[in-house]
Formats: structure tokens, C-alpha cells, sequence
């Protein structure tokens, strides 16, 4: 935590929001509800935020200097970051030397909620694993909701009095700056580079996700880990009941045994047959939100249901076409190189289209995923960079064009029984205003050229 010793959030009178997109406005409104004052900062105002500022009598501080927010830190109570404000915005350095605290909304959310909470994090996996467990839970019968980092911050979901249980995706941004986060049951999915041009080093970002356990209470608390992230278990919170999860082999306490899914007591969840798709980020995400769910009170036939109908999210590996015996999947949400490595694991032969926005992150590791890729279209910001972590590994082309381009470029290298797989392990942000617009942009370029194919 950043910021003065914990402070009881029920005696804040006044507070600064830094960042008034989606989530900034979601905490003003709360707090703005709740009688409390708040002046909010945004470094690239629009005149939505304007507006919004204005219909809740918020003074919105547009692109402030450091002069200007040190006068009016002096003011207020606590400071609230939204997620993704980087960690060398002079408003952290300055919130320490007037001794204001900064604080998340889970924070918030605690001091106004008490319904229990399963926290999801990880560098990969979290929306996915986020939407199986609330789904296991609406499944069960009771009343959930998939909040955090999603289109739902957690201060607007705890507005709803009909639900139960909060399945809260957890950032790291929003762990990093939580004085205190105590969920019923937390997971912790895996741990690699990322953020790091948001966290001021790869410590912080590890310190932030461990937020995750920290809190737990010794009692009823319950912890899921990743069995195979050595990260992960180093952080284990020894006072908290953990349990396990990972593939055959790992020795996991939740794994897989003659091809089926098995809990910790042994009990058989299902095959992995049943899964519609088994890649093995499939099977221990199942894994992971089943013994999640379960320990937040899920029924085990509702489990199994969700279980055999859950096909994944979009751009998350996504089948978009077969096209003269070479499949192609669009994994535009894999934005670090660990999601690449995980992409194509599945698979046997790839050509695979990587790049764009780097995110400060080492993109040489993408060499080890040589095989099963046996080429690569290079495209975006960072093409130089790929090409460079498979020089006399594989056939590469570099385009820096468009995603029509690439398209095309990897039809030409694919052959059949080929997977072609748009996994870019970069942001979005050079060619596209996000990771969903690149993977539909993705799909388009391959339906045309399957449609150019048919006549």
C-alpha cells in the first residue's frame, strides 16, 4: 500500500480521484452518494468526463501539474488512483509527502459491503476463469456477479442488493493500492511479466498481485494456487488454508488422473472428453474455477454443467475458420508472451502473427515457443522485435502494414493441418483502440479470404 497507516474508511470526508474514465466515475458516484467530497484529475480529459463531472457537481482538474495537485492534496482525506495510472505519477510521491493515503475500491467496497467475495488474479486467465466461477454460482442458485476489472467496478456492483457473492477479477493495480483486501476465496492463477510500463519494477507488480493472500482470514479464508508457478507458491500465505490446482503430474491437489478432472478428495469431476475444448490452459482454468466455486458454496452438478457447455471467451483462443485444412484462431487478448507460450502449447503446428504495442515486457522469450511454431507474421509497433527473437529460428515476415496484410502473409507460409493463431503478445494500442477491435479486425481478413477461397 502507498500511502499513511490504515485509516478507518468510514471517517473519509473528502477524497481525489486520479482518472475519470470508467472506473474513476464509478468511485466518484459512490462516494459522491455516500455524502463524501471529491475533486477528481484526469491527464487526458474528454467531453464525456466533462460532462459527467458536471452532472455530479465534481470539480474535474484537467491535466494538472504537480503544483496544483500538492495543493490540493492538502485537502483532502484519502487519495484513490484508478487502475492502469502509472506508478511514477508525481501524484503517489506527493500523496506521501502530505501523508494522505491511497486507497482502491476494494477498499471502499469493504467498508460499505460485507457479501462474501472470490477474487480472481493472475497475469492470464483472469476474465475467463472470473465468468466460469459466477457462472458455476448462478448455476448453484445463488446470485452472483462478475465485477473489478470488468464493465462493472466493484463500488457499482455492491449497489444491488439481490446479490450474494462477488466474483471480483483482481488487478494488480487495484491489489497494489488496497490497504486491505480480504476475500473469502482468493485464486491466483499464474505470474509472469507484465504492466511494466505501468509498475514502477517486476517486484512491485509481484508485490501487488501477492495482495491477493495477504489478508485472509486464518479461519475461513481459502487461498487456490497454481501448482506449477514457482512465483505463486512462494507467496503462499502459510496461516491460510491453500489448495492446488495443475495438470497430470504436477501432484496438485485439485488435477487431472486418467484423464479426468479430479478434486482434492479424489472425487471425479468429469472427463476431460467433456470439455468442448481441452487445451491445457482449458483444463487447469476448469480446474481453478471449480475448486473455486465449490469452496463459495457452488453445487457440483452445477459445476459439472457449466463445465461441459463453457467454450471460452472471445479472442481467447477463438476458432474463427477452417480454410482449406489450416484453422485459424484469433487470441487477440494473449498481451504478454507467457499468454502466447500458453496459446500455442496447444497445438502442433503454428504459424503464428505476433506484435504490436510492446508493454516494456522481454518478447526474446517467444523463441521458446519454437516448436510447435514453425513460422511467424511480425506485424505492429514491435515487429522489429519479434523478428529479432526468432532470427534462425523459423521463417519470419514482417509486416507493418495492416492486419489484411498479415492475413494474407500467413496464408501464404500455412500449410494444411496448420493452425494459423493471432496471438500477439503486445498490446493493441499501435493499430487498434483495443484487443477486441484487433481480433475482430482478425476475423474479417479471414472470412474475406475464405470467401475469395470459394469462388
Amino acid at each position: 500500500m502507498t500511502g499513511a497507516e490504515l485509516i478507518d474508511v468510514g471517517s473519509i470526508g473528502s477524497a481525489m480521484v486520479v482518472g475519470f474514465a470508467v472506473t474513476g466515475r464509478a468511485v466518484t458516484a459512490a462516494l459522491r452518494a455516500r455524502g463524501i467530497t471529491v475533486v477528481a484529475t484526469d491527464d487526458h480529459p474528454s467531453e464525456r468526463m466533462r460532462t459527467e463531472a458536471a452532472s455530479m457537481a465534481v470539480e474535474l482538474l484537467e491535466r494538472p501539474d504537480a503544483e496544483l495537485l500538492s495543493s490540493r492534496l492538502s485537502g483532502v482525506d484519502a487519495v484513490l488512483p484508478s487502475p492502469g495510472i502509472p506508478a511514477h505519477h508525481p501524484v503517489f510521491d506527493l500523496a506521501r509527502q502530505h501523508g494522505v493515503p491511497v486507497l482502491s475500491e476494494f477498499d471502499l467496497a469493504a467498508a460499505w459491503d460485507e457479501r462474501p467475495i472470490v477474487a480472481i488474479t493472475g497475469t492470464d486467465g483472469k476474465t475467463t476463469v472470473t465468468t466460469m466461477v459466477t457462472e458455476m454460482l448462478e448455476e448453484s442458485g445463488r446470485r452472483a456477479v462478475a465485477c473489478g476489472n470488468t464493465d462493472t467496478p466493484v463500488v457499482t456492483a455492491i449497489d444491488d442488493p439481490a446479490i450474494e457473492v462477488l466474483v471480483v477479477e483482481a488487478s494488480s493495480f487495484r491489489l497494489g493500492h488496497s490497504q486491505r483486501f480480504r476475500p473469502t476465496v482468493a485464486v491466483w492463477l499464474n505470474f509472469s511479466p507484465d504492466h511494466l510500463d505501468a509498475h514502477g519494477s517486476l517486484v512491485d507488480y509481484e508485490a501487488a498481485k501477492a495482495r491477493i493472500w495477504s489478508d485472509l482470514d486464518p479461519e475461513v479464508g481459502v487461498a487456490v494456487a497454481n501448482a506449477t508457478d514457482p512465483v505463486v507458491l512462494a507467496n503462499r500465505n502459510p496461516a491460510v488454508r491453500t489448495i492446488t490446482f495443475g495438470g497430470d503430474g504436477t501432484g496438485a491437489d485439485a488435477t487431472v488422473v486418467d484423464g479426468e478432472l479430479r478434486l482434492p478428495d479424489g472425487t471425479s469431476l468429469l472427463a476431460i472428453d467433456e470439455l468442448p475444448r481441452a487445451l491445457p490452459h482449458d483444463i487447469t482454468n476448469s480446474l481453478a474455477a471449480a475448486v473455486a466455486a465449490l469452496a463459495a458454496g457452488a453445487d457440483i452438478e452445477a459445476v459439472r454443467r457449466v463445465l461441459r457447455r463453457f467454450r471460452g471467451l472471445p479472442h481467447r483462443v477463438e476458432l474463427v475458420a477452417e480454410i482449406d485444412g489450416v484453422a485459424w484462431f484469433d487470441d487477440s487478448k494473449a498481451t504478454t508472451p507467457h499468454a502466447v507460450l500458453a496459446a500455442v502449447a496447444g497445438f502442433d503446428s503454428v504459424v503464428l502473427i505476433a506484435g504490436g504495442r510492446n508493454k516494456g515486457l522481454d518478447l526474446s522469450v517467444l523463441a521458446t515457443a519454437v516448436p510447435p511454431v514453425r513460422a511467424v507474421v511480425a506485424i505492429g509497433e514491435s515487429a522489429a522485435m519479434i523478428a529479432a527473437a526468432f532470427e534462425g529460428r523459423c521463417p519470419t515476415t514482417i509486416v507493418d502494414t495492416s492486419m489484411t496484410d498479415a492475413v494474407a502473409a500467413a496464408a501464404a507460409r500455412a500449410e494444411q493441418g496448420d493452425v494459423v493463431l493471432l496471438s500477439p503478445g503486445c498490446a493493441s494500442f499501435d493499430w487498434f483502440r483495443s484487443y477486441s477491435e484487433r481480433g475482430e479486425v482478425f476475423a474479417a481478413a479471414v472470412h474475406a479470404l475464405d470467401t475469395g477461397a470459394r469462388r
